[in-house]
C-alpha cells in the first residue's frame, strides 16, 4: 500500500542573511517526499517538470526510494521556478520571481500502479487539481491530508471549501486559520474549521511549533530552538512529509499517533532549515533522526514536584 504525494517539483533561487543560491532543486513534493522516505518505503509522487529538470535531478528522488512514475516530463517546456529573499528575522520574505511554466496547465495523471494508495498528501496546488486527484483514485485512501494557503482563500474560496469537505486532515498556518474561520482565537478558529469537513486540523506556527485539533482534543508540539536557521524554504512541506510518512509507517490513524506524527514532522523540518534547499534532507540517517526526536521529547518533558 502506497503513500502518494501531490505537489510541485521545481527550481528555486534563494537569498537569506546567510547567503544565496543559484537555481537549486525545490518544490513542495520534493521536500515532502524526501522527508516521508525516511519512514515509509512506498512513497510515490505526482508532479510535473519541464525537460530542463534533467535526469540527474530526478535521480535525487529515486535514490531516496521515491517512485517517480507519476512525475510528468514535458518536452520543450520549463519547470516551475520561484525566487525569494528572506528578511533578517527569517519569518518574512519577498517573492522576487514566480514562473509557473509547466505548472500552468498541470493535469495530474495517476498511474495504474498508484491505485493502491492508502495515504494521500495533497500539497499546495489549486483546489481543483487537489480535488481531481481524489476523484481519479478508484478507492478512497485511508487518510487524505491537504495543505493550502491564503492565496487560494483570496481567489478561490468556494472551490477550496468544496475540496476541504473531502479530506481528513487540513494543515494551514495561524494567519490562514484566522482568515478561513473569521475567528482570531485559534481555539475558536479550529472549532469552526472542523465543521467544514476535516476530522483533524493542524495549525503551523513556524518557530513556535504546531497545534493539533480533533473534536475537543488539543495537542501542542514545540519547535526546536536552533542557533542558526539558514533557509526556511520547504520547512512546512518537510513537516507534512514527515507527518504523513510516520502515519503510513505505523498504519493506524488515531489522535495518539497523530501527536507522534506531529513530532516526527517537526523533527524533519528542524533539519531542513539547517542548510539551503534540500541539502540537509539528503544526508540524514536514522541515528540522527532518533537523536533529534529525543531532543523534542526532552524539550517538553517535565515532572511537577511539590517542594
Amino acid at each position: 500500500m502506497s503513500l502518494i504525494i501531490i505537489g510541485t517539483v521545481a527550481f528555486d533561487a534563494i537569498e537569506t542573511p546567510f547567503g544565496k543560491t543559484d537555481k537549486i532543486v525545490g518544490g513542495a513534493a520534493t521536500y515532502a517526499s524526501l522527508a516521508a522516505s525516511y519512514f515509509y518505503n512506498q512513497t510515490k509522487i505526482v508532479a510535473v517538470v519541464g525537460d530542463d529538470f534533467g535526469q540527474d535531478n530526478i535521480n535525487i528522488l529515486q535514490n531516496h526510494g521515491v517512485d517517480t512514475e507519476g512525475l510528468q516530463v514535458i518536452p520543450g517546456e520549463k519547470s516551475f521556478f520561484w525566487s525569494g529573499k528572506y528578511h533578517n528575522d527569517m519569518n518574512s520574505r519577498d517573492t522576487l520571481v514566480t514562473e509557473l511554466n509547466v505548472l500552468e496547465n498541470f493535469d495530474p495523471i495517476i498511474p495504474e500502479s498508484y491505485q493502491d494508495c492508502e495515504y494521500l498528501m495533497l500539497g499546495n496546488l489549486t483546489p481543483q487539481v487537489q480535488r481531481t486527484v481524489i476523484e481519479r483514485l478508484k478507492k478512497r485512501p485511508k487518510l487524505i491530508v491537504l495543505d493550502t494557503m491564503n492565496f487560494w482563500m483570496d481567489i478561490m474560496l468556494d472551490d477550496l471549501l468544496e475540496t476541504i469537505k473531502l479530506v481528513d486532515v487540513l494543515t494551514i498556518n495561524d494567519s490562514e486559520a484566522r482568515q478561513l474561520s473569521g475567528e482570531y482565537s485559534l481555539v475558536k478558529a479550529a472549532k469552526k474549521i472542523l465543521t467544514m469537513g476535516p476530522k483533524y486540523l493542524i495549525i503551523k506556527k513556524g518557530e513556535h511549533g504546531a497545534l493539533l485539533f480533533h473534536e475537543d482534543l488539543i495537542f501542542s508540539a514545540p519547535a526546536l530552538p536552533l542557533a542558526d536557521v539558514f533557509d526556511p524554504t520547504g520547512a512546512g512541506d518537510t513537516f507534512a512529509g514527515g507527518f504523513i510518512g510516520y502515519l503510513a509507517q505505523v498504519g493506524t490513524v488515531n489522535f495518539n499517533n497523530m501527536k507522534n506524527a506531529l513530532i516526527y514532522g517537526s523533527a524533519l523540518a528542524s533539519f531542513c532549515v539547517e542548510k539551503f534547499g534540500i541539502e540537509r534532507l539528503l544526508e540524514l540517517d536514522q541515528e540522527s533522526i532518533t537523536n533529534r526526536l529525543q531532543q523534542f521529547v526532552n524539550l517538553s518533558s517535565f515532572e511537577i514536584v511539590k517542594g
